[in-house]
Protein backbone atom coordinates (compact mmCIF):
# COMPACT_ATOMS: atom_id res chain seq x y z
CA UNK A 1 0.00 0.00 0.00
CA UNK A 2 1.26 3.00 -1.05
CA UNK A 3 1.72 6.18 1.47
CA UNK A 4 -0.35 8.65 -0.89
CA UNK A 5 -3.48 5.62 -1.18
CA UNK A 6 -3.82 5.08 2.95
CA UNK A 7 -5.33 7.50 5.68
CA UNK A 8 -3.15 8.13 8.36
CA UNK A 9 -5.18 10.17 11.37
CA UNK A 10 -3.34 10.92 14.38
CA UNK A 11 -3.10 8.75 17.73
CA UNK A 12 -4.97 11.02 20.25
CA UNK A 13 -3.35 10.84 24.20
CA UNK A 14 -5.25 10.58 27.17
CA UNK A 15 -4.48 13.37 30.00
CA UNK A 16 -2.87 11.22 32.80
CA UNK A 17 -0.40 11.12 35.79
CA UNK A 18 3.58 10.30 35.42
CA UNK A 19 3.68 6.21 35.17
CA UNK A 20 4.53 4.75 38.01
CA UNK A 21 6.75 1.73 36.24
CA UNK A 22 9.38 3.94 34.13
CA UNK A 23 10.88 1.15 32.68
CA UNK A 24 7.95 0.36 30.27
CA UNK A 25 7.99 4.25 28.97
CA UNK A 26 9.33 6.81 26.58
CA UNK A 27 9.25 10.70 27.75
CA UNK A 28 8.90 13.23 25.24
CA UNK A 29 8.66 17.08 25.34
CA UNK A 30 4.97 18.22 25.23
CA UNK A 31 5.32 20.76 21.86
CA UNK A 32 2.82 23.94 21.94
CA UNK A 33 2.11 23.82 18.38
CA UNK A 34 0.30 22.39 15.48
CA UNK A 35 -0.75 18.30 14.98
CA UNK A 36 0.25 17.45 11.51
CA UNK A 37 0.46 14.40 9.72
CA UNK A 38 3.65 15.18 6.95
CA UNK A 39 3.28 13.10 3.95
CA UNK A 40 6.42 12.90 1.85
CA UNK A 41 6.21 11.85 -1.66
CA UNK A 42 9.22 12.27 -4.14
CA UNK A 43 9.69 16.04 -4.22
CA UNK A 44 6.06 16.83 -2.49
CA UNK A 45 5.08 17.37 1.12
CA UNK A 46 1.57 17.27 2.45
CA UNK A 47 0.76 18.32 5.60
CA UNK A 48 -3.06 17.35 7.36
CA UNK A 49 -4.11 18.53 10.39
CA UNK A 50 -6.22 16.78 12.86
CA UNK A 51 -9.27 18.17 11.11
CA UNK A 52 -8.38 16.76 7.86
CA UNK A 53 -7.48 20.04 6.62
CA UNK A 54 -4.63 20.92 4.33
CA UNK A 55 -2.00 22.92 6.24
CA UNK A 56 0.75 22.82 3.52
CA UNK A 57 0.16 26.03 1.64
CA UNK A 58 0.73 28.02 5.17
CA UNK A 59 3.90 26.44 5.86
CA UNK A 60 6.17 26.53 2.36
CA UNK A 61 9.42 26.16 3.97
CA UNK A 62 8.73 22.52 5.15
CA UNK A 63 8.17 21.30 1.55
CA UNK A 64 12.33 20.89 1.68
CA UNK A 65 11.61 17.85 3.99
CA UNK A 66 11.51 16.12 0.37
CA UNK A 67 14.72 16.70 -0.54
CA UNK A 68 15.68 16.02 3.36
CA UNK A 69 14.73 12.45 2.76
CA UNK A 70 16.26 12.11 -0.70
CA UNK A 71 13.23 10.76 -2.37
CA UNK A 72 11.86 8.48 0.07
CA UNK A 73 8.51 8.05 0.70
CA UNK A 74 7.45 8.74 4.46
CA UNK A 75 4.27 9.46 6.44
CA UNK A 76 5.58 10.83 9.61
CA UNK A 77 3.48 12.30 12.70
CA UNK A 78 4.73 15.44 14.74
CA UNK A 79 4.11 18.72 15.65
CA UNK A 80 4.51 22.49 13.70
CA UNK A 81 6.02 25.01 16.29
CA UNK A 82 7.11 28.25 15.87
CA UNK A 83 10.41 29.69 18.34
CA UNK A 84 9.93 33.41 17.70
CA UNK A 85 13.35 34.19 18.06
CA UNK A 86 13.31 31.98 21.11
CA UNK A 87 14.97 28.46 22.45
CA UNK A 88 12.01 26.92 22.90
CA UNK A 89 8.37 26.97 20.55
CA UNK A 90 6.36 29.74 20.90
CA UNK A 91 2.39 29.61 20.68
CA UNK A 92 1.90 33.16 20.49
CA UNK A 93 4.19 33.06 17.58
CA UNK A 94 3.04 30.43 15.85
CA UNK A 95 -0.45 32.35 15.91
CA UNK A 96 0.16 35.08 13.60
CA UNK A 97 1.32 31.81 11.43
CA UNK A 98 -1.87 30.12 11.85
CA UNK A 99 -4.78 30.56 9.04
CA UNK A 100 -2.85 32.90 6.86
CA UNK A 101 -3.37 31.47 3.16
CA UNK A 102 -2.63 33.93 0.80
CA UNK A 103 0.74 33.53 -0.66
CA UNK A 104 2.08 36.84 -0.84
CA UNK A 105 1.19 37.04 3.42
CA UNK A 106 2.46 33.63 3.64
CA UNK A 107 5.94 34.24 1.81
CA UNK A 108 6.76 37.49 4.36
CA UNK A 109 5.44 35.81 7.28
CA UNK A 110 7.68 32.72 6.58
CA UNK A 111 10.92 34.98 6.56
CA UNK A 112 9.75 36.34 10.12
CA UNK A 113 7.97 33.77 11.78
CA UNK A 114 9.60 30.35 10.19
CA UNK A 115 8.42 27.47 11.41
CA UNK A 116 10.03 24.07 12.19
CA UNK A 117 8.60 20.54 11.85
CA UNK A 118 8.93 18.36 14.97
CA UNK A 119 8.81 15.03 13.64
CA UNK A 120 8.31 12.16 16.72
CA UNK A 121 6.95 9.36 15.08
CA UNK A 122 7.20 7.45 11.74
CA UNK A 123 3.81 5.54 10.67
CA UNK A 124 4.99 4.78 7.08
CA UNK A 125 8.45 4.11 4.81
CA UNK A 126 8.85 3.41 1.43
CA UNK A 127 5.37 2.17 0.87
CA UNK A 128 5.61 -0.11 4.34
CA UNK A 129 2.96 0.66 6.67
CA UNK A 130 4.56 0.49 10.48
CA UNK A 131 1.37 1.62 12.65
CA UNK A 132 1.61 -2.20 13.63
CA UNK A 133 5.10 -2.17 15.46
CA UNK A 134 5.67 -1.33 18.88
CA UNK A 135 6.80 2.68 19.35
CA UNK A 136 10.50 1.99 20.55
CA UNK A 137 10.95 0.27 16.49
CA UNK A 138 9.15 2.99 15.22
CA UNK A 139 11.25 5.51 16.95
CA UNK A 140 14.49 3.58 15.83
CA UNK A 141 13.56 3.99 12.38
CA UNK A 142 12.63 7.65 12.67
CA UNK A 143 15.81 8.43 14.14
CA UNK A 144 17.91 6.71 11.03
CA UNK A 145 16.50 8.69 8.68
CA UNK A 146 18.66 11.55 10.37
CA UNK A 147 16.04 14.60 9.88
CA UNK A 148 17.80 17.69 11.51
CA UNK A 149 17.81 20.42 8.91
CA UNK A 150 16.57 24.23 9.67
CA UNK A 151 12.77 23.76 9.40
CA UNK A 152 12.72 19.97 10.53
CA UNK A 153 14.25 18.02 13.35
CA UNK A 154 13.46 14.89 15.31
CA UNK A 155 13.71 16.13 19.03
CA UNK A 156 14.69 13.24 21.57
CA UNK A 157 12.99 10.27 23.36
CA UNK A 158 13.94 9.19 26.57
CA UNK A 159 13.81 5.78 27.09
CA UNK A 160 14.84 4.27 30.58
CA UNK A 161 14.57 8.03 32.55
CA UNK A 162 12.49 8.67 35.40
CA UNK A 163 9.36 10.57 34.05
CA UNK A 164 10.32 12.91 37.23
CA UNK A 165 13.36 13.98 35.40
CA UNK A 166 11.92 14.41 32.30
CA UNK A 167 8.94 16.64 33.46
CA UNK A 168 11.48 18.63 35.87
CA UNK A 169 13.08 19.52 32.30
CA UNK A 170 10.24 20.43 30.82
CA UNK A 171 9.21 22.46 33.77
CA UNK A 172 12.93 24.45 33.89
CA UNK A 173 12.23 25.34 30.28
CA UNK A 174 9.08 26.75 30.47
CA UNK A 175 7.44 23.85 28.38
CA UNK A 176 3.45 22.66 28.76
CA UNK A 177 4.86 18.96 29.67
CA UNK A 178 5.91 15.89 28.92
CA UNK A 179 4.14 12.94 26.97
CA UNK A 180 4.84 9.23 28.44
CA UNK A 181 4.11 7.12 25.60
CA UNK A 182 4.16 3.08 26.41
CA UNK A 183 7.25 1.27 24.71
CA UNK A 184 5.23 -1.63 23.07
CA UNK A 185 2.26 0.07 21.89
CA UNK A 186 1.59 -0.12 18.42
CA UNK A 187 0.17 3.61 16.68
CA UNK A 188 -3.73 3.94 16.61
CA UNK A 189 -5.11 6.25 13.89
CA UNK A 190 -7.52 8.21 15.39
CA UNK A 191 -8.06 6.96 18.37
CA UNK A 192 -7.28 8.21 21.95
CA UNK A 193 -5.70 6.08 23.72
CA UNK A 194 -3.96 5.10 27.83
CA UNK A 195 -0.71 4.45 25.77
CA UNK A 196 0.11 7.79 25.40
CA UNK A 197 -0.48 9.70 28.30
CA UNK A 198 0.10 13.82 28.24
CA UNK A 199 1.29 15.51 31.61
CA UNK A 200 0.69 19.01 32.09
CA UNK A 201 2.89 21.47 33.96
CA UNK A 202 -0.04 23.79 33.90
CA UNK A 203 -3.62 23.44 33.71
CA UNK A 204 -4.58 24.29 30.48
CA UNK A 205 -7.03 22.79 27.98
CA UNK A 206 -9.37 23.57 24.35
CA UNK A 207 -12.53 25.12 25.21
CA UNK A 208 -15.46 25.75 22.87
CA UNK A 209 -16.91 29.32 22.62
CA UNK A 210 -20.27 29.77 23.05
CA UNK A 211 -20.40 33.60 23.13
CA UNK A 212 -19.24 36.56 23.99
CA UNK A 213 -19.65 39.80 26.28
CA UNK A 214 -18.26 43.28 24.89
CA UNK A 215 -15.77 45.00 26.41
CA UNK A 216 -15.81 48.49 28.04
CA UNK A 217 -14.93 52.03 26.98
CA UNK A 218 -13.22 52.25 23.76
CA UNK A 219 -13.81 48.37 23.76
CA UNK A 220 -17.59 48.06 24.02
CA UNK A 221 -17.66 47.13 20.01
CA UNK A 222 -14.99 43.70 20.49
CA UNK A 223 -14.86 41.00 22.54
CA UNK A 224 -14.36 41.78 26.68
CA UNK A 225 -14.30 37.75 27.10
CA UNK A 226 -15.56 34.87 26.12
CA UNK A 227 -18.35 32.00 27.68
CA UNK A 228 -16.65 28.73 26.90
CA UNK A 229 -18.05 25.05 27.32
CA UNK A 230 -17.31 21.84 27.36
CA UNK A 231 -18.71 18.76 25.88
CA UNK A 232 -20.17 16.10 28.01
CA UNK A 233 -23.92 14.07 28.13
CA UNK A 234 -25.62 17.19 27.75
CA UNK A 235 -23.95 18.53 24.89
CA UNK A 236 -22.18 21.88 25.29
CA UNK A 237 -22.08 22.36 29.08
CA UNK A 238 -20.82 26.18 30.09
CA UNK A 239 -17.50 26.17 32.02
CA UNK A 240 -17.09 29.90 32.76
CA UNK A 241 -15.76 32.91 30.95
CA UNK A 242 -12.31 33.62 29.92
CA UNK A 243 -11.59 37.40 30.51
CA UNK A 244 -7.81 38.11 30.51
CA UNK A 245 -4.52 37.28 28.29
CA UNK A 246 -5.86 39.18 25.14
CA UNK A 247 -4.01 41.77 23.55
CA UNK A 248 -5.54 44.47 21.15
CA UNK A 249 -5.05 42.52 18.22
CA UNK A 250 -6.30 39.08 19.59
CA UNK A 251 -9.32 41.45 20.93
CA UNK A 252 -9.72 42.75 16.90
CA UNK A 253 -9.30 38.99 15.37
CA UNK A 254 -11.45 37.60 17.90
CA UNK A 255 -14.73 40.05 17.15
CA UNK A 256 -14.08 39.60 13.42
CA UNK A 257 -13.92 35.57 13.75
CA UNK A 258 -17.33 35.73 15.61
CA UNK A 259 -19.01 38.42 13.95
CA UNK A 260 -20.71 35.53 10.90
CA UNK A 261 -21.63 33.04 13.67
CA UNK A 262 -24.23 35.00 16.17
CA UNK A 263 -27.58 33.37 16.86
CA UNK A 264 -30.62 34.37 19.15
CA UNK A 265 -29.96 31.63 21.32
CA UNK A 266 -27.94 29.99 23.81
CA UNK A 267 -25.54 26.71 22.59
CA UNK A 268 -25.26 25.42 26.04
CA UNK A 269 -27.09 22.56 26.19
CA UNK A 270 -26.69 23.05 30.34
CA UNK A 271 -28.28 26.42 31.26
CA UNK A 272 -26.16 29.63 32.06
CA UNK A 273 -26.96 31.07 35.18
CA UNK A 274 -28.28 34.74 34.53
CA UNK A 275 -25.51 36.60 35.84
CA UNK A 276 -23.15 35.03 33.60
CA UNK A 277 -25.86 35.21 30.43
CA UNK A 278 -26.91 39.17 31.05
CA UNK A 279 -25.51 40.76 28.21
CA UNK A 280 -23.99 38.05 26.09
CA UNK A 281 -24.00 37.78 22.19
CA UNK A 282 -24.36 34.24 21.37
CA UNK A 283 -22.69 32.29 19.08
CA UNK A 284 -22.32 28.98 17.17
CA UNK A 285 -20.35 26.68 18.80
CA UNK A 286 -17.82 26.63 16.02
CA UNK A 287 -14.49 28.22 17.22
CA UNK A 288 -12.01 26.53 19.53
CA UNK A 289 -9.57 27.80 22.05
CA UNK A 290 -7.25 26.96 24.62
CA UNK A 291 -6.77 28.48 28.32
CA UNK A 292 -4.68 28.27 31.30
CA UNK A 293 -6.85 28.15 34.55
CA UNK A 294 -6.35 28.30 37.86
CA UNK A 295 -8.38 25.31 38.54
CA UNK A 296 -12.05 23.50 38.42
CA UNK A 297 -14.37 24.36 41.20
CA UNK A 298 -17.01 21.85 42.52
CA UNK A 299 -19.89 23.36 40.32
CA UNK A 300 -17.56 22.58 37.20
CA UNK A 301 -16.88 26.52 36.38
CA UNK A 302 -13.15 27.51 35.42
CA UNK A 303 -11.04 30.03 37.92
CA UNK A 304 -8.76 32.26 36.45
CA UNK A 305 -8.41 31.56 33.26
CA UNK A 306 -6.64 32.73 30.81
CA UNK A 307 -6.70 32.78 27.01
CA UNK A 308 -3.74 31.48 25.35
CA UNK A 309 -4.57 31.39 21.73
CA UNK A 310 -7.44 29.93 18.85
CA UNK A 311 -6.43 26.47 17.98
CA UNK A 312 -7.91 25.96 14.28
CA UNK A 313 -6.89 22.33 14.37
CA UNK A 314 -9.40 21.04 16.71
CA UNK A 315 -12.43 19.71 16.25
CA UNK A 316 -15.38 21.20 18.44
CA UNK A 317 -16.84 18.30 18.75
CA UNK A 318 -13.74 16.56 20.58
CA UNK A 319 -13.66 18.90 23.34
CA UNK A 320 -14.00 17.72 26.60
CA UNK A 321 -13.05 18.34 30.25
CA UNK A 322 -9.46 16.90 30.69
CA UNK A 323 -8.61 15.58 34.29
CA UNK A 324 -5.82 13.23 34.89
CA UNK A 325 -6.68 9.69 35.18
Amino acid sequence: MADGDSEFKPMLATAGNLPADDANWAYEMKWDGIRAIAHIAGHGVTLTGRTGRDLSPSYPELAGMAGALGGRQAVLDGEIVAFGGAAWPSFEALQQRMNVTAAGQVRRLAAQIPVTYLAFDLLSLDGQVLTGQPYVSRRARLDELGLDGANWQTPPAFVGVSGADAQAVSKINGLEGVMAKRITSRYEPGRRSVNWLKIKNLLRQEFVVGGWKPGEGNRKNLVGSLLVGVYGTEGLTFAGHVGTGFTARTLTSLTALLAPLRRDTSPFGTTVPPEHARGVVWVEPEIVIEAAFGLWTTAGRLRAASFLGVRTDKDPAEVVREDPA
